[in-house]
């Protein structure tokens, strides 16, 4: 049986990816008025976060496409952006494959210490694999929020 957080892992990334798949790939890449980025840099963001929290703090390889840190960590902006963005589709697949890789992760292994404890840029001290693996439900969470925002403030214009 999964347990809890892979569960609710899983549900996080379903929901994001459901709420672009409708999208056009131009309607991805408009940033709003009074915004720095766009829906794909917040898939992106989502991406390269959790392989933080889910691998490199836990002791586990990490799998970040080229140029992903330059586009996608926190404070870049597309507005910055020199060479081609990746794809709906790319950004689509990569987000599937590190649900699964996830998933593959021993559940035997949430109370396991990290190798270092960790503090997230908002204070919040994580010490263990089940601690990391839930603070990436927060961060998908504020991120598809602000997805769902950039939809619905891009849709009014397309209307």
């Amino acid at each position: 049986m999964k347990d809890w957080i892979f569960n609710q892992l899983e549900f996080a990334r379903l929901q994001t990816i459901r709420a672009i798949e409708q999208q056009a790939e131009e309607e991805l890449e408009i940033i709003p008025e009074g915004l720095n980025n766009h829906v794909k840099w917040n898939l992106g963001h989502i991406y390269v976060v959790t392989e933080k929290f889910a691998f490199t703090l836990t002791g586990e390889e990490a799998n970040i496409p080229e140029h992903f840190h330059e586009w996608f960590a926190t404070g870049t902006s597309p507005k910055e952006w020199t060479k081609k963005a990746p794809t709906k589709e790319e950004l689509i697949t990569l987000l599937k494959q590190q649900l699964e890789r996830i998933q593959a992760q021993n559940e035997q292994c949430l109370n396991a210490p990290l190798p270092e404890s960790y503090a997230t840029s908002t204070g919040l001290h994580l010490s263990t694999v089940g601690e990391s693996l839930s603070f990436c439900l927060y961060h998908e969470a504020m991120h598809y929020a602000a997805i769902k925002s950039i939809i619905t403030l891009i849709s009014s214009k397309w209307a």
